[in-house]
């Protein structure tokens, strides 16, 4: 009778994986009780160590920047008000002196020299028109002084002695005309014709003696007044449209003059270049159809033999960084030695523009080296500090704890804490003044180590994190 094979055990993936799980909680129970076993272990923590040894450490700042001319040629814009740029030169072009580098839209001040040329013509003509009123008028005094006036007085007193002459002939009628009637020639009314006839002679004397006085005391004194006044005001209407005409032709000339500086032509040979570099660096771009103003920097021609860089030193390491201190300028083509040469003494504006540091700027000086262009990438390396023959710890080796600093030394005896007193660092190197020996061993990242962790873990001044100073 055949054998009846029994049917075969379930291998479906949710059985495999069922003994996945179980391999797995059993493989990580005894990695826990592994861990805790070394963790008991009286030889914990790394190997690696670190001889001190004695050489020489340099400490460093590194910082990325712009090349710039340290001397601009500024051109700036000689025409008042807001004027369309019609046309530009390229960024970074060289020109040679008397090269076009910019034109304006002259629309407006062809405008404004045809308006001024006309107003000063209005004014020149008012001008001419009363200083020949004001000439006439002068002439009219002397003219009256010494004629018209003149003439009057002999005319009045010709009237005055010709009414005195009548006084004495009517007189002498009278005493006639008188004797005839006596003797019976003329009646009595002849008599009183010659008395009304000599007392309307009196008076008329005395009405010319009196326009003689008239004339003397008051018309002269009158027309004087009147004539120079005449004269003074045509000199004020002169003078007021000389000085209109004055002005006028000035601000036409000024708007001739300004029609020239439409035009902007290069004064001399060199590299030019647009305003977008430096302290420009927030001025805004200008193009064909953009709007400049009187005073605005439109374009720079800098002196390509005083280049410097300019870069941002963090507020924590700027106190270290001074005037003179040498430093190795990496550019794109070269390699070159300069010099620090300013550093500024009020931060720029932080911001989320500048991921919220605060940096100083300061300008390293290269030497006249040619084939140098503004706005090229530079990697600066300054030289702080330069510490011979010290001893040394790596930075790795150390722990920051609650009063001094510490490191684990390895000895015969096993791994020893020690106490340090530290000096400058480079950020990988740290001078060691005492408590170390030349020829000990050090524990390279000995958080490895309980003792080390639990010295890192107080809370500590000296442990907080300090801010990424590019210091090597």
């Amino acid at each position: 009778m055949p054998r009846t094979i029994p049917p075969a055990r379930s291998t479906t993936p949710f059985a495999w994986r069922g003994k996945y799980v179980l391999g797995g909680m059993g493989l990580l129970a005894m990695a826990v009780a592994f861990g805790t076993t070394a963790m008991s272990l009286p030889r914990e923590g790394p190997k690696l160590t670190h001889v001190i040894v004695r050489g020489d450490l340099r400490v460093t700042v590194r910082a990325e920047g712009l090349l710039e001319s340290s001397e601009n040629n500024e051109i700036k814009c000689k025409v008042r008000g807001f004027n369309t740029v019609i046309w530009i030169i390229e960024n970074g072009a060289i020109v040679e002196p008397g090269d076009e580098l910019l034109r304006l839209d002259t629309l407006l001040i062809e405008e404004q020299i045809n308006e001024r040329t006309k107003y000063a013509n209005w004014s020149r003509a008012g001008a001419e028109y009363f200083k020949a009123k004001a000439a006439s008028a002068e002439l009219a005094v002397s003219e009256y002084e010494q004629g018209t006036f003149v003439a009057q007085l002999m005319e009045a007193e010709k009237a005055l002695i010709v009414a005195e002459s009548t006084v004495g002939a009517a007189k002498s009628i009278l005493e006639y005309t008188k004797l005839m009637a006596e003797n019976g020639y003329q009646s009595e009314l002849d008599v009183e014709q010659r008395k009304f006839e000599l007392a309307q002679a009196d008076a008329d004397v005395n009405l010319k003696r009196t326009q003689l006085e008239v004339l003397n005391q008051f018309t002269k004194a009158e027309q004087l007044k009147t004539l120079k006044g005449a004269a003074t005001a045509m000199k004020a209407q002169y003078a007021a449209n000389a000085e209109r005409a004055t002005a006028d032709a000035s601000r036409r000339d000024r708007a001739m003059e300004e029609f020239d500086y439409c035009v902007v032509k290069a004064e001399r040979a060199g590299l030019v270049i647009h305003p977008s570099a430096a302290q420009w660096e927030n001025a805004p771009e200008i193009t064909e159809g953009s709007t400049v103003h009187k005073d605005q920097v439109l374009l720079l021609m800098p002196d390509l033999s005083k280049m410097q860089v300019k870069l941002g030193i963090h507020e924590a390491i700027v106190d270290r960084i001074k005037v003179g201190l040498s430093a190795g300028v990496t550019l794109p083509t070269r390699n070159l030695d300069g010099n620090v040469s300013e550093v500024a003494s009020v931060a720029k504006p932080a911001g989320w523009w500048t991921g919220n540091e605060v940096k100083y700027d300061a300008l390293v000086a290269l030497p006249p080296v040619p084939g140098l262009r503004p706005g090229m990438s530079a990697e600066v390396e300054i030289l702080v500090a330069q510490y011979d023959d010290v001893l040394k710890i790596p930075v790795a080796a150390v722990v920051e704890g609650d009063e001094a600093s510490y490191c684990w030394v390895k000895t015969r005896q096993g791994i020893q804490r020690r106490s340090l007193k530290l000096g400058d660092s480079n950020g990988v190197f740290t001078v060691v003044q005492s408590g170390l020996a030349e020829g000990e061993s050090v524990v390279l990242h000995p958080l490895g180590l309980a003792e080390a962790r639990l010295v890192a873990g107080k809370p500590s001044s000296r442990s907080h994190k300090k801010p990424d100073t590019g210091m090597l």
